[in-house]
């Protein structure tokens, strides 16, 4: 209704307090503690008794073809006001999935991930953390959100290395940086330099270049993050003039994702505002957004930093301990995500194929693909919408193949999808490649399907 007799500031404030009180008292299903109790027998907080039977479909696994489950990340906490008030809302997608399953009996898994980090799952089923009792999962880090939030994008990663960032801000400047390398896909491409009086490239052979963000290259830079160590003093300037220089280059060739770039800075404090290297290379277009981290709980040199990410359509973050680096990293991806939710991009975006031992078939386990969507809150009370989050469904290869009209191929014709990026898709002498101990490992108990991706 309108809000009369200047009480706007009050109504937000009742609303406000509303929210923050009723939210805890919420209740849903948690994939990890359902069917849980406590000692004396009683059903756990967000557990209770929730019916498990096998489904042949499923490849017998026992699951609940009415409800969905909710997976939260072990890092967060699942009865946050945030988490909570998103599970209540996206409730609504229990009947949409079974709707869906009803019409379609060979869809299998149909989920939501959130952007604030939850993952509604159905058919509900049971997880299971590992040894230490942490499930890692976040669905923000997986291919198929990455791909249907984001655009395409070049990245480059400055790491501040000088005298200041010694022990334990060296550690979570790591940290960081290996999740920033989480969030990037094959459709981006990155490179990391560190600078201290002199700019150093973490991999020497990639100088002045991008290389797309795939497993393997990820990987790489990661074994080169420990190499890494603190001294001299640290001169922002001199990296983001090579940070541009490398975008600019890199961009005007028609190379890398020709679309969104970005610099990250990961230091912990920056002297001056470097207003000169972004008048150079940045204004008025500022077509790269500038994403600072700030290390460490002094807050100094905070101002100059937040001028940076404000003035470059970026996003400022202050990291004071490891256990605040993937949340903080997450950030970035609602920014990121503003030109779709923006022009209301609803793209449908598919991955390479992945061996899921989940879904496993009489000849071993299946190769799956995975189909995702953006979806975006277009609320009047927001400017242009924001990012809700990602949903997704997984398709078995061979029902691909089924809709091929073999008759029209020939004797001697046989058909084959690749992704944009070079990666099979399906083709007839495709074959998943595992190791056999892990599957028998594997089956003596549940991993969700989204953890065991490759």
């Amino acid at each position: 209704g309108e809000v009369q007799n200047g009480s706007f500031d009050k109504y937000l404030l009742m609303n406000a307090n509303i929210l923050i009180i009723a939210s805890p008292q919420y209740e849903y299903f948690n994939a990890v503690l359902i069917n849980e109790v406590d000692e004396e027998g009683n059903n756990v907080e967000l557990g209770g008794e929730f019916i498990l039977e096998p489904n042949e479909h499923f490849n017998n696994l026992s699951v609940n073809l009415s409800l969905s489950v909710v997976q939260v990340p072990t890092n967060m906490y699942n009865k946050d006001p945030a988490i909570v008030n998103g599970v209540y809302w996206s409730e609504a997608l229990n009947k949409v999935f079974v709707d869906n399953y009803e019409k379609d009996p060979s869809l299998i898994w149909q989920y939501f991930g959130s952007a604030k980090g939850f993952f509604r799952q159905y058919p509900g089923v049971k997880w299971h953390p590992d040894e230490h009792g942490v499930i890692a999962f976040d669905c923000r880090n997986r291919k198929w959100y990455i791909q249907a939030a984001t655009s395409p994008k070049d990245v480059v990663i400055l790491v501040d290395v000088s005298g200041s960032m010694k022990g334990l801000r060296l550690t979570i400047a790591r940290q960081t940086v290996s999740s920033i390398l989480d969030t990037l896909g094959d459709d981006d491409f990155f490179n990391i330099i560190a600078y201290n009086q002199e700019i150093h490239y973490v991999e020497p052979c990639l100088n002045g270049t991008l290389v797309r963000a795939d497993k393997n290259n990820k990987a790489h830079f990661r074994e080169h993050l420990d190499k890494l160590f603190a001294k001299g003093i640290g001169l922002l300037g001199d990296a983001l003039t090579e940070a541009f220089s490398i975008l600019n280059e890199f961009n005007q060739t028609g190379h890398g994702s020709v679309c969104s770039q970005a610099i990250m800075l990961v230091t912990d404090g920056a002297t001056q505002m470097y207003d000169d290297v972004f008048a150079k290379f940045n204004w008025p277009d500022r077509k790269v957004r500038i994403f600072p981290y700030l290390i460490g709980r002094e807050s100094a040199f905070a101002d100059n930093m937040k001028w940076m990410a404000c003035a470059n359509k970026g996003y400022f973050s202050q990291i004071s301990t490891l256990a605040d680096v993937q949340e903080n990293v997450m950030r970035y991806l609602h920014v990121m995500s503003r030109p779709k939710v923006i022009d209301h991009e609803h793209d449908t975006v598919w991955t390479e194929a992945y061996v899921d031992s989940t879904s496993r078939n009489k000849k071993g386990p299946s190769l799956m693909t995975t189909v995702a969507m953006p979806v975006f809150s277009t609320k009047n009370e927001t400017v242009s919408g924001i990012l809700l989050g990602v949903v997704g469904t997984d398709i078995p290869l061979q029902e691909l193949m089924k809709i091929i009209p073999k008759h029209l191929l020939g004797i001697h014709g046989y058909a084959f999808a690749i992704t944009n990026n070079g990666y099979i898709l399906t083709h007839p002498d495709l074959r998943p490649l595992v190791i056999l101990l892990i599957l028998n490992t594997l089956t003596h108990y549940y991993v969700p399907k989204a953890q065991l991706q490759q």
